[in-house]
């Protein structure tokens, strides 16, 4: 079954929430309200699905703080920003953060709601990768030492001499450590292990 996605809508201006929740949910979306920064933060679980429609000026923390905050969580939710003070500089830190969109206020409900779709697809394309990008390091993980060296080594380009030389062992006793690490990997050609040896890298997962 697949999971829930929810608008989760911050801005400190009561109006504002309420017209933004109720076109949201008569267009058939699931709303979650927040009058601050703070309030959404203690309420939002890693797990929650969906995007956030998020006002740039609000007491306490702007728009922006918050989505510094979330990037250091690493939070996966996309984020479209809603002001009506928006300008370049403002909108250019937003996007080089990761944010999808950045509309002034009025937007047209229109644009909001084409913005939402995105938003939400987006999601679903995020929490797919991840999916994917840990499921390769579980399979990482399970490899031996030596099986590690043997895809390091091949993913650099040695053949399998090439390795029995640099580990002082026999070719044969690379081919089956080599077999053995590319079953473990789920990988059917020498491409899509690098692929995944590069997934790797940019996680941090070294011995």
């Amino acid at each position: 079954m697949a999971e829930v996605q929810t608008v989760f809508l911050v801005d400190d201006d009561q109006g504002m929430r309420d017209s933004l929740t109720l076109i949201l949910e008569l267009a058939g979306y699931r709303v979650r309200s927040y009058a601050s920064p703070m309030e959404f933060l203690d309420d939002y679980s890693s797990a929650d699905r969906g995007c956030l429609l998020l006002d740039q000026r609000m007491p306490e923390m702007s728009g922006l703080d918050l989505q510094g905050v979330l990037l250091e969580r690493g939070c996966l939710l996309p984020i479209i920003f809603l002001s009506a003070f928006g300008d370049v500089p403002t909108t250019v830190r937003a996007i080089q953060g990761g944010a999808i969109d950045f509309l002034e206020k009025p937007a047209t409900t229109e644009v909001l709601l084409q913005r939402i779709q995105t938003a939400l697809a987006e999601d679903q394309r995020r929490r797919e990768e991840a999916a994917t990008e840990q499921s390769i390091l579980e399979r990482f993980r399970q490899l031996t030492p030596r099986e590690h060296e043997v895809l390091t080594l091949t993913t650099q380009g040695l053949t399998n001499k090439d390795i029995a030389r640099e580990l002082g062992i026999s070719p044969r006793t690379v081919e089956n450590h080599r077999a053995r690490m590319m079953e473990k990997m789920g990988a059917s050609n020498l491409a899509e292990l690098c692929r995944m040896s590069t997934v790797c890298q940019a996680n941090g997962s070294t011995r």
